[in-house]
């Protein structure tokens, strides 16, 4: 792979045609391409430093909205090693988990979280930064070494994210240069993104979305933008303020403006591109948001964290579809160039209606842990009879289909998601486990046993719950002990405590009259 196929590459290559644009528009403060390639230089030489002189190859990234998270992406793709990205709010104990997995040579930290106790050497920026009190990486004129930026191969992993595991550890996902190159090339050209457009930043670099955020900007001289506390709440007095072009977001952030009464009609007239990925897209929210930027292009986009960001496509009509049933939800539509799909019903034969299951050049090459491929790959090819379950020893060979876990079904606009086939789902546009959560529950002294699950919320937002049973268990306990243990998005909305789970015929857990005693029971512990 040549340098401008990779991260990094494209960045440089568009800082050696740009140098004077505005890279980087974050709170107040504006870097230029040829400022923040100075900084990401520096930081990338400091971590050189930091690991004896040698090239680190896996590095954590622990920042949160600010030129050291940005930069600090960018130098450790300079240095051609792999970033993981790091929540700072996470508990100390997951954080720990992930730089253990991930097998971290060092971590680069946001100032204020340089005292972080981890197993690996912390880097912070006011090392190489210069300027006295200086307390994050934004002086471009420091005197730091600058590191050389080191070639990239297709095959090489630029970045690890960790999704919830149904063990209770969570999973590795790596992914390759080839294939975020295949996906920027893709949207870079279909979004129409250049010099002078400002791009929105507003998802946390843990969240893989966050990539096309980043480098579908830098790879094309636009400028991201980065909101401050609290603007995701008011969306459109930050579109209109900050001359946004091309807006992404989960579509949650929809049905919270409506709810502050934040999303008037035509207050949004500077965007030409508005894109949803992370959760079901409603008809509703569509609609709510087509009114406030008519002059913008909407689509719904889908794609697990395996399938590089986004998979599958679907834009909306210029006004809402009448045929779309209201109340209902967008469809996710058509694969992107480069990939096939394989729809596999409950015999295992290709269908209509079934698990989607995807191939080619965005898929990943198999979880960070081996193990965690089990079962998640189908062999077939046409003429087959069925598809099998494949079990690969190592890396999974290119021919696999992996294994959604989604259920979508054929339709005039493409392919219809119609929800989870398994117990991962989506709350606020994080996947999850809803096994990782019962775990967590039940690791609790006083707590027998646990189910977790997902309710439609009033707006129709995703709501995490659950029920437990124990003797002497205090459901505010539990939470407050769940909340040092899990992210934020993890911890039930919700506990009620049973003195036993309803069991069907089977002797199972009844999750059905379950759901129906949460759907209907008004008290509950927060």
């Amino acid at each position: 792979m040549t340098s401008d196929r990779g991260l990094y590459g494209r960045f440089a290559a568009t800082a050696r045609r740009h140098p004077d644009a505005v890279a980087l528009d974050i709170d107040g403060a504006r870097l230029t391409y040829a400022e923040l390639e100075a900084v990401a230089g520096r930081l990338a030489g400091a971590l050189v430093s930091a690991t004896g002189g040698r090239v680190p190859r896996r590095v954590g990234l622990l920042a949160l909205r600010s030129p050291t998270a940005y930069a600090g992406y960018l130098a450790v793709q300079r240095l051609g090693a792999t970033v993981v990205p790091l929540h700072p709010d996470f508990p100390p104990s997951r954080t720990e988990t992930v730089v253990a997995a991930a097998e971290l040579d060092c971590v680069l930290a946001q100032p204020q979280y340089a005292d972080v106790a981890l197993p690996v050497p912390v880097v912070a920026p006011d090392a190489v930064a210069t300027g006295g009190d200086r307390t994050d990486a934004t002086d471009p004129t420091g005197h730091a070494p600058l590191a050389p930026v080191v070639e990239t191969d297709p095959e090489d992993v630029c970045y690890i994210l960790f999704t919830s595991g149904s063990t209770g550890t969570p999973k590795g996902v790596p992914i390759q240069q080839r294939s975020i190159a295949a996906y920027l090339d893709h949207v870079i050209d279909r979004y129409g993104i250049g010099v002078g457009d400002r791009l929105s930043q507003t998802f946390d670099l843990t969240f893989d979305l966050s990539v096309f955020d980043l480098f579908a900007a830098w790879g094309a001289g636009a400028t991201l933008v980065v909101p401050g506390p609290g603007e995701l709440m008011a969306p459109t007095r930050f579109v209109a303020r900050e001359r946004i072009t091309h807006w992404f977001s989960v579509p949650s952030v929809i049905s919270l403006a409506q709810r502050l009464r934040g999303l008037s009609p035509d207050s949004m007239p500077t965007l030409r591109w508005s894109l949803f990925c992370g959760e079901p897209l409603t008809t509703a929210q569509a609609g709510a948001w087509q009114a406030a930027a008519p002059a913008s292009v909407l689509e719904n986009l889908y794609g697990p964290t395996e399938l590089t960001l986004s998979c599958t496509q679907f834009r909306l009509p210029a006004e809402t579809d009448p045929q779309l049933p209201a109340g209902g939800t967008v469809p996710i539509g058509a694969l992107l160039p480069g990939l096939e799909q394989l729809v596999v019903g409950e015999d295992g034969r290709p269908a209509d209606e079934g698990e989607l299951c995807v191939r080619g050049v965005q898929r990943f090459p198999g979880y960070l842990d081996p193990a965690d491929n089990t079962a998640r790959f189908y062999r077939y090819e046409a003429g087959d009879d069925h598809a099998v379950l494949a079990d690969p020893s190592g890396r999974p060979d290119a021919d696999l289909w992996y294994r959604t876990g989604d259920r979508v079904r054929h339709g005039e606009d493409g392919l219809g998601h119609l929800g989870r086939l398994d117990h991962q789902v989506k709350v606020r546009g994080y996947r999850l486990e809803l096994g990782e959560v019962e775990s967590e529950l039940r690791a609790h002294p006083l707590v027998a046993d646990a189910i977790a699950m997902v309710l439609p919320g009033r707006r129709g937002e995703t709501r995490l719950e659950a029920v437990c049973t124990g003797e002497g268990v205090d459901a505010a306990d539990v939470l407050a002990t769940l909340r040092a243990r899990l992210p934020e998005y993890m911890v039930p909305a919700a506990l009620t405590v049973l003195t036993d789970l309803p069991l069907n015929a089977n002797g199972k857990v009844d999750r059905s009259a379950l759901r129906d005693l949460l759907v209907t029971t008004t008290t509950h512990a927060r």
